[in-house]
C-alpha cells in the first residue's frame, strides 16, 4: 500500500512531532464538541434545578426580547414536528436513494442512523421537563415542563442530522457550505422566534442547543467510521459483502 493510502486511512503515519494523523486529530475535536457542550448543559440544568443566580440573567434577556408578534410565531413553528420532521425525512431519502443508486456500501446506514436519533429524541426530553418543572414565561399560560426547548431540540436534530447525511453527497464546497448555512439558519430562526414569542425562556433554548450538539457530534463519528470502513474495503481489504463466505 503507497503512503498515500496510509495516510487517508490514517493508518501508519503520524503528523511531525509525534502528533496525531488527521483521523485522529478529528476525534479529538469532535471529543471537544462532545465534551464542552455536556458540561454548559449540565451547569444550565444546574441552575434551573437549584433557582440558581444565571436565572436572573436569564428573565433579564427574556424580558428585553420578548415581543410576541404573528412573524415571531411563524419562526417558531419551524420547530413544529409537523414541519422539521418531513423536510428530514426528504433529506434522508435523497441520500437513501442517492447511496444505493451508486453502489455505496452499506448506504442504508446513515439514513436508519439520523431517523433513530430523531425518533430517540422525545425519550431524552419528555424526562428532562418532568424533572425540572420549569414554569414558562409570562407570554404563555401557567405551567411547567419548558426546560429544555423541545421545539428547539427537534429543530437540531432534523436539520442538523438531514444536512450530516448530505454533506458527503454533495460535490463542491460551495454547495456543502450552503446547506450548513441553511441549517444553522432554520436552527437559529427557529429559536429566536421561541424566545421572542415567548415560547421559552432563553436558556431553555440554550440548553436544546448543548444537548442537540452532543448528540449529533455522535452522529458526526458514528458516520466518520462508516466512511473510513468504506475507504478501507474500497481499496482492498475485504468487507461483509466481498469476502469469503
Amino acid at each position: 500500500m503507497s503512503a498515500t493510502t496510509d495516510r487517508d486511512l490514517g493508518h501508519g503515519s503520524a503528523a511531525p512531532g509525534g502528533r496525531p494523523a488527521g483521523p485522529a486529530r478529528w476525534a479529538c475535536f469532535v471529543s471537544l464538541l462532545i465534551a464542552l457542550p455536556a458540561v454548559l448543559f449540565a451547569l444550565i440544568t444546574w441552575q434551573v434545578v437549584e433557582r440558581g443566580p444565571l436565572l436572573g440573567v436569564d428573565r433579564d434577556v427574556s424580558h428585553a426580547l420578548l415581543r410576541p408578534d404573528r412573524a415571531s410565531e411563524l419562526l417558531a413553528d419551524l420547530g413544529n414536528v409537523e414541519v422539521a420532521v418531513p423536510v428530514l425525512a426528504v433529506a434522508l431519502a435523497c441520500a437513501a436513494l442517492r447511496g444505493r443508486a451508486t453502489g455505496v456500501d452499506r448506504w442504508w446506514v446513515p439514513p436508519l442512523a439520523a431517523a433513530v436519533l430523531m425518533a430517540v429524541l422525545p425519550a431524552l426530553i419528555v424526562p428532562l421537563k418532568e424533572w425540572t418543572g420549569r414554569h414558562g414565561t409570562t407570554a404563555v399560560p401557567p405551567g411547567v415542563g419548558y426546560f429544555p426547548s423541545g421545539h428547539t431540540a427537534t429543530a437540531v436534530i432534523a436539520y442538523g442530522s438531514g444536512t450530516l447525511v448530505l454533506l458527503p453527497l454533495l460535490r463542491t464546497a460551495l454547495a456543502r457550505l450552503a446547506v450548513v448555512a441553511v441549517c444553522c439558519a432554520l436552527v437559529l430562526a427557529v429559536s429566536f422566534g421561541l424566545v421572542r414569542r415567548g415560547y421559552h425562556w432563553p436558556l431553555d433554548v440554550v440548553a436544546s442547543w448543548c444537548l442537540g450538539a452532543v448528540l449529533l457530534s455522535l452522529l458526526f463519528l458514528l458516520l466518520a467510521s462508516l466512511s473510513r470502513s468504506t475507504r478501507r474495503s474500497s481499496s482492498g481489504t475485504p468487507s461483509s459483502r466481498t469476502g469469503p463466505s
